[in-house]
């Protein structure tokens, strides 16, 4: 299945039944009075939050909702049925915004939380309504209202824990696939993650959520390399952890490697680097990385973030990580909590 992290799309609401012109004929019953009845409601549309929907694939492809029209009402007072809702289920972390003012219009972050986007129109109401003690048979009635159209852009911007950030190859889908259920397209050159992977970890009873960042490069707060798509994936995240690639093939110096990721997350929204730090040293287990990881070890702990050496490929080191994550995310949830009380 596709990864689609935004789609524009058009709704409109039910129209309003109209409502209807009718006089009550009965047997010995003469003169028997106006009884039009009403028209029903045009049905909403709405948009829902929907932990089973992981993509925004079915807004792309199908862009236009309209929500069913309200009946017309009918003699005897009979009022017309209103229009079925139209719920769109999106993924949760979906921001719904308004394509004409770019306003937000609502920001799903919770399954089941959801927002009426497109109000249906109101019944018309039959002529009955309008009979009075010197009116008392009126032969007008009122058509329904119309339903609201509107055009929306849905940006979905994922929902994790963790965000893996590194250069391409460094080697964060192998460690998304080692601690969790994730199985990312691995292979030996640049790129080969195109789009976030989320996967589950369990650890010592704790669950949370990684999300694998596909590749970030210099420029990328700009735009480079779909720069902007990818890093917004990273700005619900309460850990952020740097993987930075010790092999010599990058032709990096592994200290200017983490500066670069630092300086674009720091471009893109300085508020990233507020939150938990952690940096990993992959690839410990070739020739020369340690003699590589000097100036680098030097640099963070000037800056005072926690760092680990790791081989993603072989497993090594991936426990103490793992442990310092438990943790982080403690201290990040409890200090919610409290301030929620």
């Amino acid at each position: 299945m596709d990864f689609i992290d935004e789609s524009r799309i058009f709704v409109k609401a039910g129209k309003g039944g109209d409502g209807c012109c009718s006089f009550r004929r009965e047997k010995y019953i003469p003169k028997g009075g106006p009884d039009g009845g009403d028209g029903g409601k045009g049905g909403d549309v709405i948009i829902q939050a929907s932990p089973h929907h992981h993509t925004l694939l079915d807004q792309r492809y199908h862009p236009h909702y309209k929500a069913q029209k309200g009946r017309h009402g009918t003699g005897k007072n009979c009022t017309g049925r209103s229009g079925e809702d139209l719920v769109i289920p999106v993924p949760v972390g979906t921001q719904i915004k308004d394509v004409e003012t770019g306003e937000l219009i609502a920001d799903l972050v919770e399954a089941g939380q959801q927002v009426v986007v497109a109000r249906g129109g109101r019944g018309g109401r039959g002529n009955a309504r309008f009979a009075t003690p010197t009116r008392q048979a009126p032969r007008y009635c009122e058509p329904g209202e119309d339903g609201e159209e509107r055009s929306f852009r849905l940006v979905l911007k994922l929902l994790a824990d963790v965000g893996l950030v590194g250069f391409p190859n460094a080697g964060k889908s192998t460690l998304i696939s080692k601690i969790s259920s994730a199985r990312p397209k691995i292979a030996d050159y640049p790129f080969t993650t195109l789009v976030p992977n989320l996967g589950v970890v369990r650890h010592k009873g704790e669950d949370f959520v990684v999300a694998d960042i596909p590749g970030i490069i210099e420029g990328a707060h700009t735009g480079t390399g779909l720069g902007l798509r990818f890093l917004r994936h990273i700005e619900r995240t309460r850990v952020i952890l740097y993987l930075v690639d010790l092999s010599p093939d990058t032709g990096r110096e592994p200290a200017r490697e983490l500066e670069i990721l630092m300086h674009e997350l720091r471009e893109y929204s300085p508020e990233l680097l507020q939150r938990k730090q952690i940096v990993v040293f992959n690839k410990c287990d070739l020739t020369g990385a340690e003699e590589r990881a000097k100036e680098a070890v030097a640099f963070v702990r000037s800056a005072g973030y926690p760092f680990f050496s790791a081989s993603a490929l072989s497993g090594f080191g991936l426990e103490a990580i793992l442990d310092h994550i438990t943790k982080e995310l403690h201290e990040v949830r409890n200090q919610v909590r409290t301030e929620e009380v």
